[in-house]
């Protein structure tokens, strides 16, 4: 059976994947197949589970393939977060909300309400892909922990289920943090270092 995850991004995803890493009658995937085409971009292994955003956009090649000889979670995480958290990423390069405010909806530039809309859109395509499909799990990150021990029970899963509860002990939002504090420290020791490079053209030209 192949498992796929069904999700807006910015949701946990990795972490799901990493908790699923755990599994050891499945192979596990974090957006691997990226930049293929056709059948090749769908060609996942029997016993597999698959976690990427962008199969959102190729919801009816995945119906034509699997139907429902799989087992599909739609992972859910607070809307206004969710696009907080895009909103803050995109100018990023390969940004997918930046391509569908700019690339789909055709907006001169991407706000809070881009990315709001975007997780309405994206959550609206994933609940009508799912409507008729036997085996459903819909994933809630502050039921988590609960959530995971029940698909890991519907899947049939063997392992360390242990090691992959433990992936999800730490709050999703303190680690969201972490990350953001992270990125924004590279982002100023870019700045300073470009600072620094143009520093002696500066006291030239003064």
């Amino acid at each position: 059976m192949r498992v796929f995850v069904l999700t807006t991004g910015r949701s946990a995803s990795t972490t799901f994947a990493r908790a699923c890493a755990h599994i050891e009658n499945y192979t596990v995937g974090h957006e691997s197949r990226w930049g293929l085409l056709g059948e090749a971009r769908l060609a996942y292994a029997d016993q597999h589970i698959e976690v990427d955003n962008r199969l959102t956009w190729l919801l009816g090649l995945l119906d034509a393939r699997f139907a429902d000889d799989a087992f599909y979670v739609h992972l859910v995480r607070d809307r206004d977060a969710v696009a907080r958290s895009y909103c803050g990423r995109r100018l990023g390069r390969g940004s997918i909300i930046r391509a569908y405010s700019q690339g789909i909806l055709y907006r001169s530039q991407t706000t809070i309400d881009d990315c709001l809309d975007y997780c309405d859109t994206v959550n609206a395509n994933i609940t009508l892909f799912l409507k008729d499909k036997t085996r459903v799990l819909t994933f809630e990150l502050p039921q988590a922990v609960d959530s995971f021990t029940n698909f890991w029970d519907r899947i049939g899963a063997q392992g360390d289920l242990d090691a992959a509860l433990a992936e999800w002990q730490l709050p999703y939002n303190d680690r969201l943090n972490e990350l953001q504090d992270q990125t924004t420290i590279r982002g100023a020791l870019r700045k300073l270092k470009r600072l620094t490079s143009q520093l002696p053209e500066f006291l030239k030209n003064a």
